[in-house]
């Protein structure tokens, strides 16, 4: 069964194609949400930690749900090339279901991202593929969670999963699946996930297949290249805003948790026209520790970012994907060779996000906005829960600041760029988990001053209830502070911290891992700020009352920052 290609779109007028358009978009939410649902971990049913998806038989994205993540663009489209390198199209069935996780051979970025596709069929016609992706709280290795600082190859971060059918013609490849559970922690919880995850594909094919029946195959191919043909189209005439030129900037990452410190991440940004390219050639060379990434998580952070500053509204599809000209150095911190590990991969691509704004903050200074926490704040706590007797791993990945913009504040205590999950609640925490949230809060002082501040860090103090649990955990920003823009101050950076029973603290490394915590002790997750945008002068006497009244900002932050401005 082949694709079919049509030869003409004369019956493909406006008003069809957006009706198209908008029944594609519901297909994709509706598998999101029912793939939010039908999970069984926090981090996919509360924070939303995964991604659905229309792609067609060429492997271009056609649709992704509007709360997917930026950075699941990447695992994708990486499937979907590694299918087409790997599958001969004539061979597949309804009700196949592949599933995939490895960057190194079946276009993952990183292991916890549990990569799922199904070929769509209408009429013996192969439409295309829905997908989807969900990051699970563990995939096995060294630590609970799978995602820790001190991990030196992608062997230690987890199960690495080539791209197999877990489903052929819709029967369940059980042995498979066994082998699957039987390498991560939890395994009932796990299969939950990865059933959620199936029920969102079958859901996906049915309401396909439908849209299938008002529209013909040919018709909804010819749609497919039309919707990513208007996206390019769109974004290309954005682009000629930049005014010509070359732009350069150049930022570090704290470390990679495994004694490399302030390694390099530097982009060229070349504007001609409708093109753009970028090119990361000077960055540092892959380091040990796991902030490595792959090229489709590069290409994922450069495309998320043009499309932010230039159009944020329009689709996300393979037509932003197709504006953006990517250059790497192979064997680079941001184009990693086998077996580099990558599991703090979206703490680098916050950082390419970062770059590309600090470069291109002259040619569009209404649009960029001050350094965001850029962190991607990883906690793992883990244990046996008291109670049952069985293992636990908690999760999450907490907000921060996000930068001032030209008109705005920025915002206190969100996820920014290449993520879109939410904040655990404390309600969410302490039922499932044998965890205790002492407080919860924004960070005094830690967002940049200026004529527009910068947004809060997060403030979380959690301890183990009635046992003694291991915290893992992995940040950025910790040493190297969020900048500000057009004369804003600094953020405020993050840290971790360990209280033992006598109230003592102590600071983590940036990337802790295998941390012992007792009854009675606690850990400290302390997110970075944002920088400002605008000198903090500017700053209105409105805006200042407002400071002082939310109490967000102590007397010695506005003595530091405005007072001695006059």
């Amino acid at each position: 069964m082949n694709a079919q290609t049509p030869e003409n779109q004369d019956n493909l007028d406006p008003i069809t194609l957006e009706l198209i358009f908008n029944g594609l978009r519901s297909v994709t939410d509706e598998s999101f949400i029912a793939l939010m649902k039908s999970s069984y971990s926090t981090n996919i049913k509360e924070r939303h930690d995964h991604s659905t998806a229309i792609v067609d038989p060429q492997g271009r994205l056609v649709m992704q749900a509007e709360h997917s993540l930026p950075i699941h663009i990447a695992s994708m489209t990486g499937l979907m090339a590694t299918m087409l390198e790997q599958v001969d199209f004539n061979d597949l069935r309804e009700g196949d279901i592949f599933v995939a996780n490895d960057p190194h051979v079946a276009g993952g970025t990183h292991l916890p991202d549990i990569n799922m596709a199904m070929p769509i069929f209408a009429d013996g016609t192969l439409l295309g593929f829905v997908c989807n992706i969900a990051h699970h709280a563990d995939v096995g290795g060294m630590v609970p969670g799978s995602m820790a600082g001190g991990m030196s190859e992608i062997y230690q971060e987890g199960l690495r999963i080539p791209l197999v059918r877990l489903f052929r013609a819709g029967e369940l490849q059980d042995d498979l699946f066994k082998l699957i559970l039987l390498n991560v922690r939890l395994p009932e919880e796990r299969r939950g996930d990865y059933f959620a995850q199936v029920a969102a594909c079958r859901l996906g094919d049915r309401r396909m297949k439908e849209l299938a029946g008002r529209y013909s195959p040919a018709m909804l191919l010819a749609a497919f290249d039309e919707i990513i043909g208007r996206t390019e189209r769109r974004m290309r005439e954005a682009i000629t805003e930049i005014p010509d030129g070359t732009y350069t900037f150049e930022d570090v990452m704290d470390d990679d948790g495994l004694g490399t410190e302030d390694i390099a991440i530097e982009v060229i940004v070349t504007v001609a026209g409708d093109r753009i390219r970028f090119d990361f050639t000077g960055s540092a060379a892959q380091v040990p520790g796991n902030i490595n990434v792959t090229t489709n998580a590069t290409q994922a952070g450069a495309c998320y970012t043009l499309k932010a500053l230039l159009d944020p509204e329009v689709p996300n599809n393979q037509g932003v994907l197709d504006v953006c000209e990517i250059i790497t150095e192979r064997g680079s911190v941001l184009d990693c060779v086998f077996p580099a590990p990558v599991a703090a991969r979206a703490h680098t691509c916050q950082r390419i996000v970062d770059v590309i704004i600090g470069a291109l903050a002259d040619a569009l200074p209404d649009k960029v906005v001050g350094a965001a926490n850029g962190a991607n704040t990883t906690a793992v706590f883990s244990g046996i829960d008291p109670k049952t007797g069985e293992g636990y791993v908690y999760l999450e990945t907490l907000g921060g600041g996000f930068g001032g913009r030209s008109a705005k504040d920025g915002k206190d205590g969100v996820q920014v760029h290449i993520t879109n999950t939410s904040n655990l609640p404390v309600e969410a925490i302490e039922m499932e988990y044998p965890l205790s949230v002492e407080s919860y809060g924004l960070v005094e002082d830690s967002g940049g001053a200026g004529t527009y501040r910068g947004g809060m860090g997060l403030r979380r103090v959690i301890r183990p209830v009635g046992h003694e649990c291991i915290f893992n955990g992995a940040g950025e920003r910790f040493r190297t502070v969020p900048w500000g823009v057009f004369g804003g101050a600094d953020g405020m950076p993050g840290r971790f911290a360990h209280v033992d029973g006598s109230g003592r603290e102590r600071v983590l490394e940036v990337k802790p891992s295998g941390v012992d915590i007792a009854e009675g002790e606690r850990v400290v997750i302390q997110t970075p700020g944002a920088g400002g945008y605008g000198p903090p002068s500017g700053r209105t006497p409105e805006a200042l009352a407002e400071d002082r009244e939310s109490g967000k900002f102590s007397d010695t932050y506005f003595a530091q920052h405005y007072e001695k401005e006059g």
